[in-house]
């Protein structure tokens, strides 16, 4: 397996996160952020949360806060669309996209799987890809009941102290998320064990991402 660097230590790097709800950029990649971070990458973070009202809006942000502690740069949006109705709001949606277009172009986009269960990511990735026409664009992964995992083909390791930082802090922040039963330290230390497996992680962890075009120089 062929490794690919994005960036080295000391180097910036300019990214944009895009999550549909208050918890969703954490799971699918808190523990890649973490691991720039904790290698020396300057990361510069846009980080847009689409659904984030009242009491989750304040978990999004005091989240947000925590897992990009160590960033260079950070810019926090949080937006109120209605859960589960983000195909019947796609206008509004996208002028918000219209306005992530004018920001500094980013160096990549974190953003959901196309082919996500749930109707609000696939409407975030959809848009991302329908934006952001000339960037990198890595689709992270949400499990949930629908069973809807994939084949990933991109993977980034993840130390033991990382990941169980990131499991700590999904933990700690999102208190109205813990009630349901997918939602458990279980569930995110098995998935990143089973990227890990997959792409043999020195340490047994690992995000996976879907890479679907990118220009190699």
């Amino acid at each position: 397996m062929q490794n690919l660097a994005l960036t080295k230590p000391g180097e910036r790097l300019n990214v944009l996160c895009l999550g549909a709800h208050s918890d969703d950029i954490e799971i699918g990649a808190g523990g890649t952020l973490l691991a720039w971070m904790a290698a020396g990458v300057k990361l510069n973070v846009t980080w847009v949360v689409f659904s984030a009202p009242g009491e989750r809006g304040a978990e999004a942000k005091a989240s947000a806060e925590a897992f990009l502690a160590g960033a260079a740069q950070t810019d926090i949006v949080l937006q109120s669309f209605r859960d589960s109705f983000f195909p019947y709001q796609g206008s509004e949606i996208k002028s918000c996209f219209h306005q992530l277009a004018r920001l500094p172009s980013p160096d990549v986009v974190l953003t959901h799987r196309l082919d996500d269960a749930h109707q609000d990511h696939r409407e975030i990735s959809q848009l991302t890809w329908n934006t952001f026409r000339n960037h990198l664009i890595l689709e992270y992964e949400i499990p949930k009941w629908d069973g809807d995992l994939g084949k990933p083909n991109i993977y980034m390791p993840v130390a033991v102290p990382t990941m169980e930082r990131k499991i700590a802090m999904l933990m700690e922040h999102f208190g109205t998320q813990r009630s349901k039963d997918w939602f458990d330290a279980e569930t995110f230390r098995g998935l990143a064990r089973l990227r890990g497996m997959e792409c043999r992680a020195p340490d047994g962890y690992a995000e996976a991402f879907t890479i679907r075009k990118a220009l190699l120089s």
